[in-house]
C-alpha cells in the first residue's frame, strides 16, 4: 500500500488544509492501494497564490528557453528511472492492463515529452518582422491541467511539459480514482529542481475543480476530460475570458472498405478499439462495413474479441481490465442491455460480469450487429468494451455516416489502396484519422472537431497553446 499524508504544493510537501482523505481501492479486487489527502478550496488558493508569484517575480518565466529545456529534459530522465514503477501504481489505482500502462510510461511518455522539447528547441521566441516590429512569444501565466483517471500521467504530462517549457507555471488537478500516482510523479518534480512556486499537484473530486478553474488567478485551463464537464468549464472560461483548451470525448468511426485485409482489420481494432479497456476517448467503437462482406467482418471482429482475455490487469496476459468504478461498470452493461432494447444484434458478449471475476468490475466485450446509426449506442461514448458494426452502401454513405456524429476526435480508414485510403481520411470531420491500423505520432497535434473539444496537443502545435503572442513596433 501506498500513502501520502501531505500534498505538493508551490514545490514544496505540505500539511492538507483539510482533514478529507481520499482512499483508492482496486477495481480488480477492491482491496486498498493507499491513500491521500484530499485538496480543499484553501489549498487550491495557497497553489495558485504560489503559482501566482513564481510567475509574476519568479525566475521560471526569465529563465532562457533552453535553461527550461534542460529541466524539463532532467524530469523526464528522472521520470524514465521510476517508469515501470509508475505503470504499475496506475494499473493497481485505474484497472488499466499493465502492458498498456507500461507501454505508454515507459516508452510513450518519453517520445511525447521529446517532441515538446524538439519544437521548443526550433521556436523562434523572438524574432524580427518584415515590417521591423518584434514578434515575441511569452508564456500564457498559471495554468491549471485538469486531468482523467483513464491514463493519468500521459495526460498530465501532455499539458505540463508544453506549459513549462513555455515559462508557465502549472497547478495539476489529478482524478480521486488515480489519486497516488499523481503524487509519486509530484516527487519526481520535486527532484528535478524546477524553482519554488512553479508546480503544485493537488488530487480532488468534482468541487475543488471547479473552484481551481473558476480561480480569478489562473490565466489558462487545460482540461482533458467528458464534453459535459467540458462545456461547463468552456462556460466559466468565457465568463473570465481566460485561455482554454479541452480534450473531450469521442465515437469514432472506422472504415472498412471493400478491398481491405479483414484479419488485419480486426487485429488492429483489437488496438485501436479495445486498447486500455476502450476507456479511451478516441476508440473506434462504430465500425462500418460495406454489406458485401458485412458477416466477413462481424465474425472477424468476433472470434477477435472472444479471444481476449480478460482479468487481473497486473497479469501481462490480461487484455481487458475492469472499469474504474462500480457506477462505469454499470453505465456500460445499462448500454449493453440498452443496445439489446433498441434491436441490436448482439453477436458476443452481454450485460453479465465475466464468470468468476464477480468481485471486480468487469465487464463481458460485447459487439452489437445491424446497428444503425441513429441508436443510442452508436451516438453516445460509452468508454467500455461494446463495439458497433454499421453497414453501408458506398464510399459516400460511409463518410456520410461517420460524419454524422456530435463528436470528431478519431477515426480511421482500411483499404489496400494507400491513395484511397487517404482521399477518404481527408473527407471525415475529426482531429486524428489512422490509415491501416497506424499509429498516431507525438509530433502531430491531438484534439477534436465539434463536441470533442478545441486546442490541441502535442508538439510544436500543443507548445503554442501555452504562449501569448506580444508585437513591439519600434
Amino acid at each position: 500500500m501506498t500513502s501520502y499524508d501531505q500534498l505538493f504544493i508551490g514545490g514544496h510537501w505540505v500539511a492538507p488544509a483539510g482533514s478529507e482523505i481520499i482512499e483508492v481501492h482496486s477495481p480488480h479486487d477492491q482491496s486498498l492501494v493507499g491513500t491521500v489527502p484530499h485538496a480543499t478550496a484553501a489549498d487550491v488558493d495557497a497553489a495558485v497564490a504560489a503559482a501566482r508569484e513564481a510567475f509574476d517575480n519568479g525566475p521560471w518565466p526569465r529563465l532562457t528557453p533552453e535553461e527550461r529545456q534542460a529541466t524539463v529534459t532532467r524530469f523526464q530522465e528522472l521520470y524514465n528511472n521510476r517508469s515501470a514503477e509508475m505503470a504499475a501504481l496506475i494499473t493497481a489505482e485505474n484497472g488499466s492492463p499493465i502492458a498498456v500502462t507500461t507501454g505508454l510510461n515507459v516508452h510513450g511518455l518519453s517520445e511525447q515529452t521529446a517532441a515538446y522539447l524538439c519544437a521548443a528547441a526550433s521556436l523562434q521566441w523572438e524574432q524580427q518582422l518584415a515590417s521591423g516590429a518584434l514578434l515575441r512569444r511569452e508564456a500564457v501565466g498559471v495554468v491549471a491541467a485538469v486531468i482523467p483517471w483513464n491514463a493519468p500521467h500521459q495526460s498530465a504530462l501532455a499539458k505540463m511539459v508544453p506549459a513549462l517549457l513555455a515559462g508557465a507555471t502549472v497547478v495539476l488537478k489529478a482524478s480521486p480514482e488515480t489519486a497516488i500516482d499523481a503524487l509519486a510523479l509530484a516527487e519526481v518534480f520535486a527532484e528535478a529542481g524546477f524553482p519554488e512556486g512553479v508546480i503544485s499537484v493537488l488530487p480532488a473530486g468534482r468541487e475543488t475543480s471547479e473552484y481551481l478553474v473558476a480561480h480569478p488567478g489562473v490565466d489558462k485551463i487545460a482540461f482533458t476530460g467528458s464534453t459535459a464537464a467540458g462545456r461547463q468549464i468552456a462556460s466559466l472560461a468565457g465568463e473570465q475570458l481566460k485561455r482554454v483548451s479541452l480534450e473531450l470525448g469521442g465515437k469514432s468511426a472506422a472504415i472498412i472498405l471493400e478491398d481491405a485485409d479483414v484479419t488485419a482489420v480486426a487485429e488492429g481494432l483489437k488496438y485501436h478499439s479495445l486498447g486500455n479497456n476502450a476507456e479511451n476517448c478516441q476508440a473506434h467503437t462504430r465500425i462500418l462495413v460495406p454489406r458485401s462482406r458485412y458477416e466477413e467482418v462481424v465474425d472477424a471482429v468476433r472470434t477477435m474479441m472472444e479471444s481476449l482475455t480478460v482479468g487481473d490487469p497486473s497479469d501481462p496476459a490480461t487484455f481487458i481490465g475492469p472499469m474504474v468504478r462500480a457506477d462505469q461498470q454499470e453505465r456500460v452493461r445499462s448500454y449493453i442491455e440498452l443496445g439489446i432494447a433498441e434491436g441490436a444484434r448482439l453477436v458476443t458478449g452481454g450485460p453479465q460480469v465475466p464468470e468468476g471475476l464477480e468481485g471486480g468490475f468487469y465487464v463481458t466485450p460485447t459487439l452489437f450487429a445491424d446497428v444503425d446509426n441513429s441508436m443510442r449506442i452508436a451516438r453516445e461514448e460509452i468508454f467500455g468494451p461494446v463495439l458497433v458494426v454499421i453497414p453501408f452502401d458506398d464510399e459516400d454513405d460511409a463518410v456520410r455516416i461517420a460524419n454524422d456524429s456530435d463528436y470528431g476526435l478519431g477515426g480511421g480508414v482500411w483499404s489496400a489502396d494507400r491513395e484511397r485510403a487517404l482521399a477518404v481520411a481527408r473527407r471525415v470531420r475529426t482531429g486524428l484519422m489512422l490509415v491501416n491500423g497506424a499509429m498516431p505520432a507525438f509530433d502531430g497535434p491531438f484534439g477534436g472537431f465539434k463536441a470533442s473539444g478545441t486546442g490541441r496537443e502535442f508538439g510544436a502545435v500543443g507548445l503554442g497553446q501555452y504562449i501569448e503572442y506580444k508585437t513591439i513596433a519600434v
